[in-house]
């Protein structure tokens, strides 16, 4: 195993300790927790975003903390959902007379552990309420879900629900528009390469060298099928059938796309990818109104790459476009 970390164990303390050093101005960690919150949280009167999961998919989560977007991010190992004890402590770092929205995704740790933190929470008085991200179409039910994953397209759901927040929706108001954006996002995408857990030393799976595996988790969990590597056109074609299949668009529908990174795939190879989506979706008469190529939700040095799409109306293309400040996503 080569990784530039000290001890295994303390990677995630050292990453979040890094992140906070690199971005003072927008950024505090909570001591003794493995939380990142707004500088500024909280926030009287405004809608409180906390999400998490698992390390190992960064900029996700501790990088959409900010203006626009998350109040607090949670950090668990890598790839283990965060315990109860540290999702209710960013809860009640953030915690506004406004509310809380947790943006959780589909995965069985995650729910629950989140789900927990809320009970808790409820037991104090504060109000909070949660919604579930699935917007992956490769499988119904997987390692560690029940249903479909969240992966990719949470940050859609992110960048929504935190625009409504910070305009100062009620908590209410603030869970529509994210389970709208949940309602119209779907996603898929492939591995070229495992990844290696730090604490594990070795990769947690295997693919041959003329191997991608199709549908891939972003912990590493079997997709649909392993087929021989296939051009960039092929395999953008492919993940765009299995997502408008389950998405249909129509002529002049209007959408936002992200192009996801899964760690170690170059910009070069994404944007190869985007300009056959682009051609796909032109084809169709379908208007991209933004387009977003680059690493969001990743998956340690994994190769490989996801689509995303969000169909937009009115509302959530004004949204989308307003104004955000994080470490790795703004819109100025």
């Amino acid at each position: 195993m080569k990784k530039i970390i000290n001890k295994p164990e303390n990677v995630v303390t050292d990453m979040l300790a890094g992140m906070v050093t690199a971005h003072p101005e927008q950024l505090k960690k909570l001591e003794n927790f493995n939380v990142v919150v707004r500088k500024d949280a909280p926030v009287s009167g405004k809608v409180a975003l906390v999400s998490g999961g698992g390390s190992g998919h960064e900029p996700s989560h501790g990088g959409f903390v900010g203006k626009g977007m998350l109040d607090a991010a949670v950090a668990g190992d890598v790839f283990t959902s965060p315990t109860p004890d540290q999702v209710y402590e960013a809860i009640k770092a953030v915690a506004s007379d406004a509310g809380i929205l947790l943006v959780i995704k589909n995965y069985t740790g995650d729910i629950m552990n989140f789900e927990m933190a809320q009970e808790l929470a409820h037991g104090e008085g504060i109000k909070v309420d949660s919604v579930v991200v699935n917007d992956d179409v490769a499988v119904e039910n997987s390692t560690y879900t029940t249903g479909r994953r969240g992966i990719a397209g949470t940050v859609f759901v992110h960048k929504i629900a935190g625009a409504k927040a910070e305009a100062k929706g009620s908590l209410s108001e603030v869970k529509a528009v994210a389970e709208k954006v949940i309602a119209n996002t779907a996603s898929m995408g492939i591995a070229l390469t495992p990844c290696i857990v730090p604490a594990a030393g070795k990769a947690n799976f295997t693919l041959g060298e003329d191997e991608m595996e199709v549908g891939m988790g972003i912990h590493g969990e079997p997709g649909t099928h392993r087929t021989k590597i296939k051009s960039a056109d092929e395999i953008t074609e492919q993940l765009l059938a299995k997502i408008l299949g389950d998405k249909p668009l129509q002529p002049h529908d209007e959408i936002a796309v992200m192009i996801n990174g899964l760690g170690a795939t170059p910009l070069m190879e994404l944007y190869v990818v985007n300009k056959k989506a682009n051609e796909i979706l032109q084809e169709k008469g379908v208007k991209v109104h933004k387009t977003f190529v680059g690493n969001y939700m990743t998956s340690l040095e994994m190769a490989g790459c996801s689509v995303s799409i969000l169909k937009l109306d009115e509302e959530l293309k004004s949204l989308l476009d307003a104004t955000a400040d994080t470490p790795a996503f703004k819109v100025l």
